[in-house]
């Protein structure tokens, strides 16, 4: 079994990148594979609701803009068993780019696979602004009907470099928590796509009489 998880820091190898590696670490004690996957710096596009998208067939679905890492990370969510969002914060939210990745990679991918995945999100910080950002991750969970791996506290984890996070101790336990919980879920719902329920069409209103 694997899990895919998204690193949505500028850099590749910073305390978003630890704080993934600390997880992913646990699963392989869970007999979990993780392949870490960091979104780059080049440009992304933001999603410009050209609905696009949605009028392609189940199975095919993806961005019309296919000259970023969007689509890429889509067709890998097709072939694993969970997932995992990491970013820093930036300004107390989600940074920029990897904003622009879920906004794409959530809206084209979750009427597809991506739905239903076993989930679970990271957040690094310096200092403040991590609960608002974790919030903001788990928004593109719960949209998407995905069983989300919690904690016995948020799963965010302090450090102005690397080398901190590990200094975190209660922040580096709540992660090891995590994926602890994660793999349960994974090895509890092995079998889900037997069992999930049938969707009613959705209903869409804009609240204006």
């Amino acid at each position: 079994m694997k899990v895919l998880a998204i690193n949505g820091s500028p850099h590749e190898k910073g305390c978003t990148y630890e704080a993934l590696q600390i997880v992913s670490n646990e699963l392989k004690t869970c007999a979990i594979d993780c392949d870490i996957v960091h979104i780059g710096t080049d440009p992304i596009r933001g999603c410009i609701a050209c609905m696009a998208c949605a009028k392609m067939a189940p199975g095919t679905q993806k961005c019309a803009f296919d000259d970023d890492i969007v689509n890429a990370l889509i067709e890998r969510s097709r072939t694993v068993d969970g997932l995992i969002l990491g970013t820093p914060v930036h300004f107390s939210g989600i940074a920029g780019s990897m904003k622009c990745v879920l906004d794409r990679f959530f809206y084209a991918g979750s009427k597809d696979r991506i739905g239903y995945l076993p989930a679970g999100a990271v957040v690094s910080v310096r200092r403040t602004g991590g609960s608002t950002t974790l919030d903001q991750l788990l928004h593109y969970l719960t949209y998407s009907n995905m069983p989300i791996a919690s904690s016995r506290y948020w799963t965010v984890v302090h450090g102005s470099a690397p080398e901190d996070v590990s200094k975190d101790l209660e922040g580096v336990q709540t992660l090891r928590h995590m994926a602890k919980n994660l793999a349960w879920l994974i090895n509890s719902l092995k079998d889900y796509k037997e069992y999930m329920p049938e969707m009613e069409p959705r209903i869409s209103t804009n609240f204006i009489r």
